[in-house]
């Protein structure tokens, strides 16, 4: 038994502020999650948060992506929390994103969740992880990324001090909820779009400060070049299910003028 490779380079990227890009699934699709975990992306990240997935979701398309055999498995867990932490971790992801961290202590709990003691507090059981990260504790440690969320207006005016917290990989920017916090109207308000640039680069320098990764969700891979660009060192593209949804109306639409055209 031994580390998968390819996904250990991946999380030593991301924690030495390598460009990394990933990409991110919302879908119970197991083998659909394969297929783009073969496409070279350097993690694939599962929302547990907002995706349609239950837990044996989570440990099905962990399995996918591992098979792909080319990017680490991420899972954003539903909330800062010891058992959905763990479980994440049992199940064989090679890190969390933790939703909704507004403070430094805050943030280490979501690092204490994610060692073993006596670094953390997370409990011996890793079932399916034992596999492939560990199952020794210290190697566990040592593998296992803890990646906490800046999204809301209290964790802006943290950020600094969050980014400091000792053990932590890295620090993600939500754009949604953080452009909601800054006054949007929509998820998407391009009105304060000028306000989320300058909070997304006080994150991004705060991380650089601490010499931790910072990353960004993005809508589209030129968003995710772009951010990369900007002080970035990793960046999530887009969804499984809003790209099905724009390949398939897309398609439509091509059709339709073809038929359009032929009258």
């Amino acid at each position: 038994m031994g580390d998968s490779t390819a996904a250990v380079r991946a999380v030593e990227r991301i924690r030495r502020r390598e460009r990394s890009i990933g990409y991110w699934i919302a879908l119970d699709n197991p083998v659909g999650t394969e297929r783009i975990a073969r496409l070279g992306y350097d993690y694939v990240g599962v929302d547990a948060q907002h995706g349609l997935l239950d837990y044996k979701g989570w440990l099905a398309a962990l399995m996918a992506i591992e098979a792909g055999g080319r990017s680490a498995g991420l899972v954003r867990v539903p909330a800062n929390d010891l058992t959905y932490i763990g479980q994440a971790l049992d199940a064989g992801a090679h890190g969390v994103i933790v939703p909704l961290v507004d403070t430094a202590d805050e943030a280490a709990g979501a690092v204490r969740a994610c060692r073993y003691p006596p670094a953390g507090g997370r409990s011996y059981g890793p079932m399916r992880s034992g596999l492939r990260i560990g199952p020794a504790p210290a190697a566990a440690n040592a593998h296992v990324l803890c990646v906490v969320m800046v999204e809301t207006m209290t964790a802006l005016d943290n950020v600094e001090a969050i980014a400091a917290t000792p053990g932590l990989d890295g620090v993600y920017v939500g754009p949604s909820d953080l452009t909601l916090a800054l006054g949007g109207a929509s998820s998407t308000d391009a009105a304060v779009a000028g306000a989320l640039d300058e909070a997304a680069a006080r994150v991004a320098a705060a991380a650089e400060a601490n010499g931790i990764a910072a990353g960004i969700h993005c809508p589209d891979g030129a968003t995710a070049h772009r951010r990369l660009g900007q002080g970035f060192t990793f960046a999530t593209v887009s969804s499984d299910l809003l790209h099905l949804e724009r390949a398939a109306a897309a398609h439509l639409g091509a059709a339709q003028g073809a038929d359009l055209a032929r009258d």
